[in-house]
């Protein structure tokens, strides 16, 4: 028999839904939310829809974006010559943190994974290869974690933009089997400063 409030249970139980939150974690969250009472409650749950109903998609990058366009791309101090292409949204921001990227993102929204029933097909390959064709990109920075998922999307994406823009890889550095979104930013600033070409893709025709 449960013995903790039907209410409480319930928010506990919702609170564990979210991804990195265990039931200790929920049971912490759901309490301290009860002591701040009503009134912040009601603050956090009128932040929460108006995020949701707010966010959508940067039309060129792929990252969260409140409009059309990401900050980052409107940034015109921004470099449009030098892409970094990750796997989500935290990436971004880890590279963010390091400040050592001047230039714009490409958001895949996720991994080639077969396993998954993932293919090219169902992430933002296709956005990626027609800004290459339309913008003045130079080089496009391969930063997919250090798995064989990430690996295997690395190689695909070298092999497609191939002869139509250098393409680069992040240097070692990166724990392998390890997310860019756990890396310190020192390690992310090396790995980026010290990036290697891959030796199947050309320079821009």
């Amino acid at each position: 028999m449960n013995s903790l409030p039907p209410t409480l249970d319930a928010l506990i139980e919702e609170l564990g839904r979210l991804p990195g939150i265990g039931p200790k974690s929920a049971q912490r969250i759901a309490l301290a939310l009860i002591v701040r009472g009503p009134a912040a409650a009601h603050r956090l749950a009128d932040v929460l829809v108006t995020a949701t109903e707010r966010l959508g998609r940067c039309d060129r990058c792929g990252a969260l974006a409140e409009g059309a366009r990401c900050p980052i791309c409107d940034d015109p101090a921004r470099d449009p010559r030098i892409v970094l292409v990750v796997e989500g949204d935290r990436d971004v921001w880890a590279f963010e943190r390091a400040r050592r990227f001047r230039g714009t993102y490409h958001v895949l929204g996720g991994v080639i994974s077969p396993m998954d029933g993932v293919g090219p097909d169902d992430l933002a390959i296709g956005r990626l290869i027609a800004r290459v064709e339309a913008e003045p990109i130079e080089e496009v920075v391969v930063a997919t974690s250090p798995t064989v998922e990430g690996e295997t999307t690395a190689t695909y994406l070298a092999r497609v933009l191939a002869g139509r823009v250098g393409v680069s890889r992040l240097a070692t550095g990166v724990p392998v089997g390890g997310e860019l979104e756990y890396v310190d930013e020192l390690t992310l600033a090396r790995a980026l400063e010290g990036r290697r070409p891959f030796d199947d893709a050309g320079p821009r025709r």
